[in-house]
């Protein structure tokens, strides 16, 4: 059977002051109504019931989850006790859905994507499903096709199509995967015409990939086995701490997929977006006549292609004021130009530094 497994601990911080520890960038709703979790576990109704659902977050995250989505059973909800990366996370939600459905094909995605239509996504996820039924030691990842020269995704080189795609979107095997590259490169990738950005949406066995875990990190699953041994257990909690503590974190790109050797890629048909900065906002949002895109109270006069994101009840006045980023919150607010969006997680660096650890 298809289980969802929705990765949702991640940190944010391009999104300070919006986005801080105790809420970050995925339990907030910055590209319409709904957070951009609730979007993300919406997104599967039809696909997945929620007793096939799980959502793999920090443990101090665990309540805010919880009120987001009061639909999922108690055990759909999985708090990591300290941050490790992917490779972990997706290591113990493939060994706890094994433990129930040891066929079980899974799909993990990210909690801080906008993707629409949910549709397509969902029909999308259904043939790399049967690409993976097909081809059990199949490992499929989702690429988007890129429309500039980004130097802050990861690429994936798409190889020979496959002769049965399984539906309509292409889906091509995996020649190699590349990181994140300097600008001219990233030109070079672009014009070659066969690169995707990596979306991090990945289908696969549960088997497959603790079989695959097991041959490259052995020691990271050696860790997770004995957490899942003691989950139904009085000492969970404390063995969960104490060996997920214990894991070298890292990536399940790293781990597994640039060593697989039965890799393939289909061509995201869906539309995507990571939100990457507080411009993915204007995207998503749209703008005014004057290019200004208001989120909250404001007033602006001879403001122009300014964001401005605050409260209903905190009005924020902008005067002459052009290609600016204005966050209000109720205890930091960040002023910004736009063309330095990218250094907003400096500030989050320097707040570290200065040991102000009430503004994370």
């Amino acid at each position: 059977m298809l289980h969802a497994i929705v990765m949702a601990g991640g940190s944010g911080t391009r999104f300070w002051p919006a986005s801080r520890a105790a809420l970050p960038k995925q339990l907030l709703p910055l590209a319409g109504d709904r957070t951009l979790l609730e979007d993300t576990v919406a997104r599967l109704d039809g696909l997945v019931p929620p007793e096939r659902m799980m959502v793999v977050t920090s443990e101090r995250l665990l309540p805010a989850v919880r009120r987001q989505l009061p639909q999922l059973p108690e055990r759909a909800l999985v708090g990591e006790p300290c941050k490790r990366d992917t490779a972990p996370c997706v290591g113990l939600a493939a060994l706890l859905v094994a433990r129930h459905d040891p066929e079980a094909t899974m799909a993990v995605m990210p909690s801080d994507h906008v993707i629409a239509p949910a549709e397509t996504f969902r029909t999308a996820i259904l043939q790399a499903a049967a690409l993976v039924e097909e081809a059990p030691g199949r490992l499929v990842t989702f690429g988007i096709k890129p429309t500039y020269p980004a130097e802050s995704f990861g690429y994936i080189e798409a190889g020979e199509p496959l002769a049965r795609p399984l539906g309509d979107a292409r889906a091509c095997r995996v020649r190699r995967f590349k990181e994140k590259p300097p600008a001219s490169v990233a030109r070079e990738y672009l014009a070659a015409g066969n690169f995707l950005w990596n979306a991090g949406i990945f289908v696969w066995k549960a088997a497959t990939i603790l079989e695959a875990l097991a041959a490259r990190q052995p020691e990271c699953l050696a860790h997770l086995e004995r957490i899942v041994a003691a989950w139904d257990t009085p000492d969970r909690d404390a063995v969960f701490a104490r060996e997920f503590a214990a894991i070298r974190g890292i990536s399940i790109d790293y781990a597994v997929l640039e060593h697989a050797d039965d890799v393939v890629v289909i061509e995201a048909p869906f539309e995507w977006d990571d939100l990457g900065g507080w411009s993915a906002v204007a995207r998503q949002r749209g703008a005014d006549p004057e290019g200004n895109t208001i989120v909250g109270r404001h007033l602006g006069i001879d403001s122009l292609r300014t964001i401005v994101h605050t409260g209903p009840d905190h009005l924020v006045v902008t005067v002459g004021l052009e290609d600016m980023l204005v966050v209000h919150t109720p205890d930091a607010t960040l002023v910004a130009d736009r063309g330095h969006e990218e250094a907003v997680r400096k500030v989050v660096a320097e707040l570290e530094k200065r040991g102000w650890s009430e503004y994370l």
